[in-house]
């Protein structure tokens, strides 16, 4: 799948769900049961590798991980792979060295995180024909200065994150995650914004919704609030991911229980 279908669901109005994926043999589960974007998210620090969180993982990891999840989905889905820690926040150049990388290993796009210190390296990336998956609220790569709770919960936080957003656009960014921030505000947010939002924690009015795989299968011994069991009751795998996908589509998940 190429990034202008992509966009054209959301533009009909259609839920885009997307789910992290990390091997060929979940990506041709998830791709052959409706999910649209898979994501190679470096979350595989936690879920593959067993740290807690995602700083120790490598560029080298994610086109690894990349490779194998587009030998999977073999076309059917659409491919995001995060740049890690490390390899993107030095210069625009470094990041586009690293983007270049994933997109050979077979992304369709790369997600970076932060605002407004990326918007240079976005511009960069989206000018010389990388799309941009921009990530805002809770960036689990500054766990260390921000820990793992919701963000801009107060009013200067929040403008500052609509800024942000609108910014990101404007330098290129043509899709924008929204991780952990309170729901009225990730509305506003995708109101104001042409490019899908992908809440993950952000509420129902995003344009589509991620989980990690491992938290939608009921493999994770203390989940986040956000997230839901979609195994439980379902039988098997595939039942639980169709439910997952369902769900969005429907707009029946993420209810007010799994937000801020």
């Amino acid at each position: 799948m190429y990034l202008p279908q992509l966009l054209a669901r959301a533009v009909k109005g259609e839920k885009l769900t997307v789910l992290t994926c990390y091997d060929a043999s979940f990506a041709r589960l998830l791709a052959n049961n409706g999910v649209d974007v898979l994501l190679v998210g470096d979350s595989l620090g936690m879920t593959v590798q067993g740290h807690g969180s995602t700083l120790p993982v490598t560029l080298e990891h994610m086109i690894y991980h990349t490779d194998a999840v587009a030998r999977g989905a073999a076309d059917q889905a659409f491919i995001v792979a995060d740049l890690p820690f490390g390899s993107y926040q030095t210069s625009p150049q470094q990041a586009f060295e690293s983007a270049a990388r994933l997109m050979a290993a077979g992304a369709n796009m790369v997600k970076l995180e932060g605002g407004a210190i990326m918007l240079e390296s976005v511009h960069f990336l989206a000018r010389r024909g990388i799309p941009v998956c921009a990530h805002l609220g809770l960036l689990p790569q500054s766990v260390n200065a921000t820990g793992y709770r919701a963000q801009a919960r107060d009013a200067a936080a929040a403008a500052q994150l609509l800024q942000d957003a609108g910014d990101l656009e404007s330098a290129g960014a043509q899709m924008l995650v929204l991780e952990s921030i309170p729901s009225v505000l990730a509305e506003e947010v995708t109101q104001h914004l042409a490019i899908p939002t992908i809440g993950i924690g952000a509420g129902p009015h995003c344009n589509g919704q991620v989980l990690v795989l491992q938290d939608v299968l009921g493999l994770t011994p203390k989940p986040p609030r956000f997230a839901k069991d979609f195994m439980s009751g379902a039988g098997n795998m595939a039942a639980a991911i169709s439910a997952y996908v369902g769900a969005v589509k429907t707009g029946t998940f993420p209810g007010p229980e799994h937000g801020f």
